[in-house]
């Protein structure tokens, strides 16, 4: 049968958390983020996106589109507790699992043609048993590659499943359009659109030489691949890795240190509450940053205190951010945790430790809490508040 990959997609999932845990939301517009001039829509339910209304979009931007939108404050911890239960489901289902976010994640089902011989059954089976445990939707693609299948996710949302046959990736890049694959930001799409390039059948007469020329060696072999259904191998690594991580991309690309803060913050209380979930201790924190024109950045550090909080881990990557960030627009923004070790609690804790200690055993207490079904909000709101510095 070949390589099989599925791409897991939650639907608008912090929106349909709330959605689950307050069924007066339902069917109205939801916004999750804080109003103010320096907040960001994180994300928001598909009633809101039918007015324009889109994940890092400012909340002034947001509120114009939809004055009438209901805006509540992030809960990471729910989320997180959330995302665990549907992670579960997913990695019990095969052995080739791989989370790339807190909601979405790859499954590699080849060489399983005899416990699953027809993918598409196997995929409506996964969808059924997410909805039976947790009363949340995902979206499925399935593919030959980890590319393919991250498309094929996004094309029937929500609750969607789309199966692009082997040898059918490149009819399919052209059916989805050039404007609309991953990876394509406005910037990209504008320097194509000078030479004239506007759809994948376009961009597939020039060979790897002449897009070298226009576009740089890294660029050029980006665009050749994708052109052509073509995995240019973004997803490409260890399906088990000693590390933990999570990257969130934009369509359009982001600006500014405010904004990317606010993710921070967020993906740094959902690597280290999967950290403590682990019973694992990180001693390295790691962002990486995607610009619009492809380069990368990556960047660690390893502070001389292990990182026993969501706190000590924000503020490690806010640091690399602050350091690093050169001010253009960004497509796709990652934390990680490494040099992972196992264990619970601080190490000799001393009278300087104490706070790491408070912070270990509170944010344990409100995860053992959740993993529980119970809500618990803290006085000290760590969900997508704004940051001065």
């Amino acid at each position: 049968m070949g390589s099989v990959f599925f791409h897991i997609d939650l639907d608008a999932f912090f929106a349909s958390v709330e959605n689950l845990d307050h069924p007066e939301y339902r069917g109205k517009p939801l916004i999750i983020g804080t109003p103010g001039p320096r907040h960001v829509a994180s994300t928001c339910s598909y009633e809101a996106r039918k007015y324009g209304v889109h994940s890092a979009m400012p909340m002034t931007t947001a509120l114009k589109l939809c004055p009438h939108a209901i805006c509540i404050p992030g809960r990471m911890k729910r989320y997180s507790e959330m995302s665990h239960r549907v992670m579960n489901i997913i990695a019990s289902f095969a052995p080739g699992f791989l989370q790339v976010s807190i909601d979405e994640a790859f499954l590699d089902l080849t060489g399983m043609d005899r416990i699953y011989p027809l993918p598409g059954k196997a995929a409506r089976k996964l969808k059924e048993m997410i909805r039976e445990d947790t009363g949340l939707t995902v979206s499925i693609g399935v593919a030959s590659s980890r590319y393919i299948a991250k498309l094929a996710s996004d094309f029937r949302k929500p609750d969607g499943l789309t199966i692009v046959p082997r040898g059918r990736e490149e009819a399919f890049v052209d059916t989805i359009g050039l404007k609309k694959l991953w990876g394509i930001g406005d910037s990209t799409y504008s320097s194509l659109a000078k030479r004239g390039i506007g759809t994948t059948e376009t961009l597939r007469k020039y060979n790897l030489e002449e897009l070298e020329r226009y576009f740089g060696s890294s660029n050029a072999l980006y665009l050749y691949n994708i052109s052509r259904g073509i995995d240019p191998g973004i997803y490409q690594g260890e399906v088990k890795s000693r590390s933990i991580s999570t990257e969130k991309t934009f369509y359009p690309d982001i600006y500014g240190y405010d904004t990317l803060d606010t993710y921070l913050l967020e993906m740094s209380q959902e690597v280290e509450f999967r950290a403590m979930d682990e019973k694992k201790v990180a001693r390295t924190v790691g962002i990486k940053l995607r610009y619009g024109d492809f380069s990368t950045l990556s960047a660690q550090m390893t502070p001389e205190k292990p990182l026993y909080s969501s706190s000590d881990v924000y503020q490690a990557a806010k640091k690399l951010l602050r350091d690093r960030y050169n001010g253009e627009g960004v497509r796709l923004i990652g934390v990680s945790l490494s040099g992972l070790y196992d264990g619970e609690d601080v190490e000799q804790p001393d009278f300087f430790a104490q706070r790491e200690e408070k912070e270990r055993k509170l944010e344990k207490t409100i995860l053992s809490l959740s993993q529980k079904g119970q809500k618990i909000v803290r006085a000290r709101n760590l969900d997508l508040p704004r940051n001065d510095g």
